[in-house]
């Protein structure tokens, strides 16, 4: 059987190609799945999508009547994905629940700093060999308070980090976490993380219910000089609302490596083009705004495990096994 894989970058291919040898065959493109490029799949009973995949009902229709049976989604993320068409249709889909959180965390965290020391304004001025320091003060991370939003195994691993500076901790999560409580983390509700933290850091899902959990009201609360950081989903932050907060000079950073309106942009070159988004064009001006495309994950240690797991999900699915990554198993026969 031939599989196959939508959204592949060039780094990803011979990892993918290597993972699946002996098992299937699998076909690259660089394309993402989306109503234009659904029809490729026909006659494939197994596809791959990326994180950003238009899975919607018109793709799902088009891929269920080409004979795909299974989607196997190379992310943990599934907020694009219609689940409950995908389960009308008879579709099984299947994510990556885990993979390295140090790579998310890690990440998060470079922007932090990046921006904390405005190390992309003194980079561009050392290439012009303009050396002054005017403008590039930063301060210690050391004694400040983190706020860290969803402190599951990423938001952890970005915890332990904030302890090793030696930061107060504050946490907001549905559930407390133990390992996080033993590092001094306190937990409290939003509106006081948002007022108290120097730093936030956004580690939940995209949900319904965090949707715009970083919202007009939220960032009028949160401290003139706080630094703001979504590694994430874009979705958890109004970023019209953000935008109005930056022109007033407001936050010491903002560093972004997800932005709500990513599909089509992200993973792309449009170096070429004219960006008809004018909030992401807005956005990407100020100078206390970093803005990176999505690649948080992109480590071989992360990719390495995603595609792993992909394969295994698609394995398990063969063989009738049901495993933890499955969102819609296997239609009864």
């Amino acid at each position: 059987m031939e599989i196959l894989a939508f959204g592949v970058q060039s780094d990803e291919q011979p990892l993918i190609e290597k993972a699946f040898e002996g098992h299937h065959e699998v076909r690259c493109l660089d394309v993402f799945l989306n109503e234009d490029t659904a029809p490729i799949a026909a006659g494939y009973e197994v596809i791959s999508t990326s994180v950003n995949a238009t899975l919607n009902n018109r793709v799902l229709q088009t891929l269920a009547a080409g004979g795909t049976q299974m989607i196997a989604q190379r992310s943990t993320g599934f907020n694009n994905i219609d689940l409950d068409v995908a389960e009308r249709l008879g579709l099984t889909v299947a994510r990556v629940s885990y993979y390295s959180p140090y790579s998310v965390a890690e990440f998060a965290w470079t922007l932090a700093m990046a921006v904390n020391r405005r190390i992309v304004r003194a980079s561009i001025r050392t290439r012009d060999f303009d050396f002054r320091l005017d403008g590039l003060m930063g301060r210690d991370m050391r004694g400040r308070t983190v706020g860290i939003l969803g402190t599951g195994k990423i938001g952890e691993a970005f915890t332990r980090i904030a302890h090793g500076f030696g930061m107060n901790l504050l946490g907001w999560d549905v559930a407390e976490n133990p390992n996080c409580v033993e590092l001094g983390m306190k937990y409290v509700d939003k509106e006081r993380l948002f007022a108290e933290a120097d730093l936030i850091s956004l580690h939940v899902p995209l949900l319904p219910s965090t949707e715009h959990i970083v919202d007009a009201a939220a960032l009028r609360a949160m401290k003139d000089d706080a630094i703001l950081i979504n590694s994430s989903r874009g979705g958890l932050i109004d970023t019209k609302a953000l935008v109005a907060e930056l022109r007033e000079g407001r936050f010491t950073g903002v560093g972004l490596d997800v932005y709500e309106a990513e599909a089509g942009l992200f993973f792309l070159d449009k170096s070429l083009d004219i960006v008809e988004d004018d909030t992401l064009a807005r956005l990407v001006t100020f100078p206390n705004v970093l803005v990176t495309s999505h690649q948080a994950y992109y480590t071989v240690d992360a990719v390495g495990q995603i595609i792993d797991t992909t394969v295994q999900n698609v394995l398990d699915c063969q063989a009738g096994r049901r495993s933890e990554n499955v969102l819609v198993p296997a239609a009864a026969s």
